[in-house]
Parts: structure tokens; C-alpha cells; sequence
């Protein structure tokens, strides 16, 4: 009798690849665009951005750069829509690619994210995401559009890969949307990037997951008795 399937599902942002590399990339287009449009140095707009994601003003990096070069506050709305709209400069990390390399053949591989699924769905393309795994599920278009941690998306992915929830292990590094929204439909989970007393195991990279999965969903064998 062939093995019953299993899968491992991770998170994107801050799991597959880090978020702030994304943040960089849509920092430098609306550099661009504030050199296009209002004469400002490029280089120089970017480095106001990226300073700013540091300390109290991370968060505010937008806003920032408006009050230093004089320009309407108005516009952060604009430029808030060239980070959504722009083609992503990213590219995923090796160690990523690694790690779903040792998993393939092996088990099926789903990737799980929120966010607006227009632009998740850029990134997932940017990242070659989609080549690697069985299955893209964009959270936010799936149920009533909460995102993780609500029940749908969860049980989605799981359609989608034809792999029941107790045989499915879900690696995310939000412990609210990730750890506890898995864990509420039945899959075993993993931390990533730091502790948490909630997850199933906690990995400190992801070169650590193909390991903890196999001790969290051990392979079972379907005997021919006759």
C-alpha cells in the first residue's frame, strides 16, 4: 500500500525570506519615483528611508521622507501604493531553497501567507516560490478574508495539497497567526526564529525543519493484511 501522504507548510514573510528585503525593495522605488517626480536624488530619498526604519521613526519611514524634503503630507498615501504596485527586487535565500529541496519527494509543500493577496502573490512570483511547492494558498481570499489565524485558510491549503491536518506541519514565525491558527485545525507546528512554548518545536533556522518534521509527523505504513 503506498505511505499516507504528509506535508510541511510554511509562512512567507519572516519565514521564507525576510520581510525587510521586500521593505527595501519599495523603498527604492518610491526613491525612484520621488527623483521622476519631484527632482529629489534618489540615492539620497533612499537613504533617508532606509535610516529611518531604524529607532522611533521605524514604521513612520514614509512620513519621514515627506517632512525632509518639504513635500506634502498627501503623498504618503501615493507612495504607500508604488511599495504595493512595484515589482519586487527579491530574491529567495539560499538557505530556503535548501531546505525545500530536502523536503521534496519526500513530503508535499504548501506555502500559507496574509497580506493583500495582489501583493503576496508579486512577491510569490518574484521569489520563484511557485516552482517549488505543491501549492500557494493566499490567505486573505480565502473565508470571510480575516487572514491566519482564522480556521479557513488552514483547512484550504490542506485541500489544496491533499494532505490531512494531523499529517501536516506548519512552520511560521508569528506565534498568533502561525503557531495557535495551525495548531486550532490540527497541525503539528514550528516556531522559527526564536521560542515559543506553544509550538510543537522551535527551530532556530530553517535548515533545522526537515529534522523536527520528521519527529513531529512520523511515517506511517499502511500494511496489505491479508
Amino acid at each position: 500500500m503506498p505511505r499516507e501522504p504528509r506535508a510541511v507548510v510554511f509562512d512567507l514573510d519572516d519565514t521564507l525570506y525576510p520581510l525587510r528585503r521586500f521593505v527595501r525593495s519599495g523603498f527604492a522605488a518610491v526613491a525612484r519615483e520621488l527623483e521622476r517626480a519631484h527632482g529629489i536624488e534618489s540615492g539620497a530619498a533612499l537613504r533617508v528611508l532606509t535610516a529611518a526604519m531604524r529607532g522611533e521613526t521605524r514604521g513612520r519611514e514614509l512620513q519621514v521622507a515627506a517632512e525632509r524634503f518639504r513635500l506634502p503630507e498627501a503623498i504618503v498615501g501615493d507612495l504607500i501604493d508604488i511599495i504595493r504596485l512595484h515589482r519586487p527586487a527579491i530574491r529567495l535565500p539560499k538557505i530556503s531553497i535548501d531546505t525545500i529541496e530536502r523536503l521534496r519527494g519526500r513530503w508535499r509543500i504548501g506555502v500559507l501567507t496574509n497580506g493583500l493577496p495582489e501583493l503576496q502573490e508579486r512577491k510569490v512570483d518574484a521569489l520563484g516560490v511557485r516552482f517549488l511547492v505543491d501549492a500557494v494558498v493566499y490567505a486573505n481570499a480565502v473565508g470571510d478574508g480575516r487572514g491566519k489565524p482564522a480556521r479557513a485558510p488552514f483547512n484550504e491549503i490542506s485541500r489544496r495539497l491533499g494532505v490531512a491536518p494531523s499529517r501536516t506541519v506548519f512552520v511560521g514565525d508569528d506565534v498568533r497567526c502561525d503557531v495557535l491558527g495551525a495548531s486550532s485545525v490540527g497541525m503539528r507546528t514550528i516556531h522559527v526564529g526564536g521560542q515559543s512554548c506553544y509550538a510543537d518545536a522551535n527551530a532556530e533556522t530553517l535548515a533545522d525543519v526537515p529534522a523536527l518534521a520528521e519527529q513531529l509527523v512520523m511515517q506511517n505504513w499502511s500494511l496489505d493484511v491479508a
